[in-house]
C-alpha cells in the first residue's frame, strides 16, 4: 500500500512539474543570459517551521526540547487539549522563537521523523519512517526522549512503544543501551533539567 501511495505521489508530482513547465513556458517567463547564485539551505539542517510565538487559552500541553545535552519541559497555553497527533506535531515543529531566545533547540530532525502515533490503552504507539534508525549517539537519545518524556506527558498515556511497519524496534536509552519495551519518562529521568 505504500508503495502504491509513493508511485501515486510521485505521478502525481511529475504532472504537477510538467503542467508548471509547461505554463511558465507560455507565459513569458523570461531566460537569463548568465548563471546566478541560487543559496542553497546548510545541509543537515531543515528549515524551521516553528512557531514564531506560542498559542494562548485555557489548555495546556508540556513539551520537551533540549538545552546543554538535557531535555527540557516547556508549558504552552492552547485553546485547547492537543490529541497525541497534535501533540508531536507541536513538538516536532520546534521552539518557538522565545524558547530559542532561552537556548532551546530540538534533537529532531523534520517534521518526518513520526508517521504516526496510536494510543491503546495507556500506551502510545509511535510508527517511525525506515529511514530513521536510533544509533545511540547522544542526539538520537535525546530525540526519543523528547518524544516519551512528552507523550507521557499527556493524561492517560503512561508509556510509548515505537514501532517499524508495526513491529516494535530497540531505541537507545541514556545508558547507551537499545530496549524494544515500553519506555516511560523515567527512563529518561537522568537527561532532564529544571526549565
Amino acid at each position: 500500500m505504500t508503495g502504491y501511495r509513493n508511485a501515486r505521489w510521485r505521478s502525481l508530482l511529475a504532472a504537477l512539474l510538467l503542467a508548471t513547465t509547461a505554463g511558465a513556458a507560455g507565459c513569458g517567463v523570461p531566460t537569463e543570459d548568465a548563471p546566478r547564485v541560487i543559496e542553497q539551505p546548510v545541509p543537515g539542517r531543515t528549515p524551521s517551521t516553528a512557531p514564531a510565538v506560542a498559542a494562548s487559552g485555557p489548555a495546556s500541553e508540556r513539551l520537551y526540547l533540549v538545552r546543554d545535552g538535557a531535555l527540557v519541559a516547556v508549558q504552552r497555553r492552547l485553546p485547547r487539549e492537543p490529541d497525541p497527533q497534535h501533540l508531536l506535531a507541536d513538538l516536532l515543529a520546534g521552539p518557538t522563537e522565545a524558547e530559542q531566545a532561552r537556548g532551546l533547540r530540538s534533537a529532531l530532525a523534520g517534521s518526518d521523523v513520526v508517521v504516526s502515533v496510536d494510543v491503546w490503552g495507556v500506551t502510545a504507539y509511535v510508527e517511525i519512517p525506515a529511514a530513521i534508525e536510533g544509533t545511540g549517539r547522544n542526539d538520537d537519545v535525546l530525540a526519543f526522549g523528547q518524544i516519551v518524556c512528552t507523550l507521557t506527558s499527556r493524561a492517560g498515556i503512561e508509556r510509548v512503544v515505537f514501532t517499524r511497519r508495526g513491529a516494535a524496534i530497540g531505541v537507545p536509552l541514556p545508558d547507551a543501551s537499545l530496549s524494544q519495551d515500553p519506555l516511560r519518562a523515567a527512563d529518561y529521568a537522568g537527561l532532564i533539567a529544571d526549565a
